[in-house]
């Protein structure tokens, strides 16, 4: 990877995070050629025994770990025990930034305390990941995904009047919560570089799963309008949803009135653009369930492959409803190098290929520099570097503050 696609390349992150959230954060940071040193407990990060194949989780290498743990060291440290903490804070002063996922006040009660870090190290950028921040009503409740779907009002909106509230199908908050993380934690970074002063990030999941719910949330602030689920109509916009085909299911987003007026064209109804239920915006609104009734017979001539290169050509944005599998082994995925693939991991039976960030820089696309480390793989290269000779290694290890 070249020094552009790796902005990070010379810095030193500690990843004493779990699961996913923090996990997928720090991955960010590896894929932009940051030094992640990934620091987990004696039983290791809980989705080493997590994922679809119970024979990767059994080797501590769950498919769930391999998702977001490319690219990183690993070293198991009790952080319970004296010198285990001793051996921590070694790792704190050469690193760059730390990013930990524990419930606000765990960090302090190890003797551990974000002040006390930083004034070890003022440079220090200190990220705590939660699911509602450090402080306030909610800081000690538990957070999972689920659980801030459901707080954060997602769920509302997902689904249709009879399904709703749904479940988002993947964990989007906790992968939320690891962008905004990354985000923060760069922009720590760069302050830090510049002016020596570290910082200490407080993400909230709930927040940060709220920032991304923009207009959703305006519409009720300011004009005061409740969301309600609309399933897989937009709120924005008719006819702009998805559609039946005479073969598979199709999205359109005729959100513009040329494209509206265009579509109709299309499907040989052209006298829908005088129809007053349907010549503009906020009536075909009002009116969609009757819009889609008249176009649907219509798309059924075709499939809903043919349709969306005929409405692309035509300047309607459509596309097809594809499964994970079907994007995957899509020609445009493979053209863009999203997936990445490690041969002869350590506990994995097969290769190993994991996902990209999704960007490029000058044409470059970020990649993790390393497979998915095994438990505590690079433990003995890491004590070394520190200062710490065999002698004194194999007593770290023997004592149990080391594993």
């Amino acid at each position: 990877m070249t020094s552009a696609a790796a902005p990070l390349a010379g810095l030193t992150i500690l990843d004493c995070t779990n699961v996913l959230a923090g996990p997928f954060a720090c991955y960010q940071l590896a894929c932009l050629g940051a030094r992640v040193i990934k620091v987990e407990s004696p039983t290791g990060d809980l989705a080493r025994r997590l994922g679809a194949d119970p024979a990767y989780a059994r080797e501590a290498m769950g498919i769930s770990f391999l998702a977001a743990n490319a690219g990183k060291e690993s070293i198991a440290l009790d952080l319970k025990h004296e010198r285990g903490r001793e051996v921590f804070e070694r790792l704190v002063a050469r690193a760059d930034a730390l990013l930990e996922n524990f419930r606000p006040g765990v960090m302090a009660r190890l003797g551990l305390a974000p002040e006390r870090l930083r004034a070890m190290r003022p440079s220090l950028v200190y990220c705590a990941i939660s699911g509602f921040g450090q402080d306030g009503p909610l800081a000690q409740s538990p957070a999972y995904d689920q659980i801030v779907q459901g707080l954060a009002g997602v769920m509302s909106v997902t689904g249709d009047e009879r399904s709703a509230p749904l479940r988002v199908g993947y964990p989007v908050c906790d992968t939320i919560g690891g962008l905004t993380a990354a985000f923060a934690v760069s922009a720590a970074l760069l302050r830090a570089k510049t002016s020596g002063e570290g910082a200490f990030v407080d993400v909230s999941m709930l927040d940060a799963t709220l920032a991304t719910m923009g207009w959703v949330v305006s519409n009720y602030l300011n004009a005061g309008v409740e969301p309600r689920p609309l399933g897989n109509d937009n709120f924005t916009a008719a006819p702009s949803g998805t559609f039946r085909t005479g073969e598979g299911l199709l999205n359109i987003a005729a959100n513009e009135q040329r494209q509206f007026e265009t579509l109709v064209e299309e499907l040989g109804l052209p006298d829908l653009k005088a129809d007053a239920r349907f010549a503009e915006r906020e009536s075909r609104k009002r009116h969609r369930a009757e819009l889609t009734a008249i176009l649907e017979p219509r798309l059924a001539a075709r499939s809903a492959a043919q349709w969306e290169e005929r409405l692309n050509a035509a300047g309607v944005p459509a596309g097809r409803v594809l499964s994970v599998p079907e994007i995957l082994a899509h020609p445009h995925t493979a053209h863009g190098g999203l997936v990445a693939t490690f041969d002869g991991v350590p506990g994995t039976p097969r290769e190993v290929r994991v996902l990209r960030p999704g960007f490029r820089i000058d044409g470059e696309r970020p990649s993790p520099s390393r497979r998915p480390p095994t438990p505590s793989e690079h433990r003995d290269a890491l004590l070394g570097e520190l200062g710490y000779d065999a002698a004194q290694r194999t007593a770290l290890i023997g004592c149990g503050a080391v594993h």
